[in-house]
């Protein structure tokens, strides 16, 4: 019974969760960075 509680885990889907949400925390916060960037050469 040992054996088989181990495979009721299966992480393949939460790896490919856990990578989508980092890409998307990424790229959010490039966004900002690009943003933040292009206001302050406007202003100067």
């Amino acid at each position: 019974m040992s054996q088989s509680l181990i495979f009721l885990v299966d992480w393949s889907n939460g790896i490919i969760m856990l990578a989508v949400f980092a890409f998307v925390v990424i790229a959010l916060i490039a966004t900002l960075l690009i943003f933040m960037n292009s206001g302050r050469r406007k202003r100067r």
